[in-house]
């Protein structure tokens, strides 16, 4: 007997393929990325000394293994009951991209000579994004009820309504990205006749890009949430939060590595998030 499926089921199988694909995808991505700078992060990890960055840097380079994981199970099982794993897979997603942006929020600081008003404003613009876009978060997704396919043999689930509130946060992201993205230009403008040290225009050109890099996806996710539906409305969220994750700890080994490299040659600035003695400061 042949079953007739209506459009809807069909493009919500669709979504969801296409949205298990994508997972696999990215957790290939992620495996491969970590076996290849495998060699160096041991060497980060077991000849730089231990503090709240190295810290950070564990945190935000080990969260994604959880957070793919989660996904990956909730992709492959037919189930509706997915609140309480989603929940969780969302805190996994906070914490591995709020840890992303720290690192960026503590180079900026470096570049404006550790200035105390700096800090404090970029401090409290952080912490207010953060609780805004988890208040919003989660009082978006907590009444959208789950769907799973139609269609036998296609795995996974969705949630089928009143995600789409969800591009606020990314809204607010965006905006402290071209916040910090901002000071900078600012700092970079400022400095760049009189800073000639290679460690600095390192640190300038991490921001640059990681910024540039989170304003795209940002904007992405953005039109995804406005324009998709089914399970399309979600499915470059995580990719965001992976990528970053990846920037910043490659960023991150890429920083103490030059800086090691530097020391032999007197570095002309002080960067503490780099996890070694300082041997200056930016002029």
């Amino acid at each position: 007997m042949q079953v007739e499926y209506s459009a809807n089921d069909i493009a919500a199988a669709g979504s969801l393929q296409v949205y298990t694909y994508l997972y696999t995808s990215m957790a290939t991505f992620w495996i491969y990325d970590y076996a290849c700078s495998l060699h160096l992060e041991w060497k980060f990890l077991f000849r730089s000394r231990w503090s709240k960055v190295k810290g950070l840097y564990v945190v935000t380079r080990y969260v994604p293994f959880l957070l793919l994981a989660g996904h990956l199970y909730m992709n492959f099982i037919p189930n509706e009951n997915s609140d309480l794993l989603n929940n969780i897979c969302s805190c996994f997603s906070l914490i591995s991209v709020s840890c992303s942006e720290c690192f960026f929020v503590l180079r900026t600081y470096t570049l404006w000579n550790n200035n105390k008003v700096v800090l404090a404003t970029m401090t409290i613009t952080f912490i207010a994004v953060v609780v805004s876009s988890i208040s919003y978060a989660f009082a978006t997704t907590a009444t959208a009820p789950w769907t799973i396919s139609g269609i036998p043999g296609i795995t996974g689930c969705y949630q089928s309504s009143a995600v789409v509130q969800l591009f606020i946060p990314f809204l607010l992201l965006i905006g402290l990205e071209f916040g910090l993205l901002s000071l900078t230009l600012i700092r970079a403008i400022q400095s760049w006749r009189s800073n000639n040290s290679h460690l600095y225009a390192v640190l300038v050109k991490h921001n640059i890009f990681y910024y540039l890099c989170g304003l795209f996806f940002s904007g992405v996710n953005v039109l995804t949430l406005l324009l998709f539906h089914y399970g399309y409305q979600a499915m470059f969220q995580d990719f965001q939060f992976i990528v970053l994750a990846i920037l910043a700890t490659r960023m991150h080994l890429h920083l103490w590595h030059t800086d090691r490299h530097a020391h032999g040659s007197r570095a002309l600035v002080f960067i503490p998030m780099s996890d070694i003695s300082s041997t200056g400061s930016p002029t």
